[in-house]
């Protein structure tokens, strides 16, 4: 099952990139989940199923709190 994705997460996929970047962030969310490429931004979509199969480690985005100021 693919994890609780939100915009801005980054993902580590299995395989690199051809630019050589394994880091993507999450740009859309719906039935398909739309990746930018870190290294040479590239967008790709990726159904959830494939999403999942490729995804090797999920990184949630970190909010700040402007509370803690």
């Amino acid at each position: 099952m693919i994890p609780d994705m939100q915009l801005g997460d980054k993902v580590i996929l299995r395989k690199k990139h051809p630019c050589g970047g394994f880091e993507w962030e999450v740009v859309r969310l719906g039935a398909d989940i739309g990746l930018v490429c870190l290294t040479c931004k590239h967008r790709v979509l990726l159904s959830r199923r494939e999403l999942n199969r490729r995804l090797k480690k999920h990184i949630p985005k970190v909010e700040i709190s402007e509370s803690n100021f």
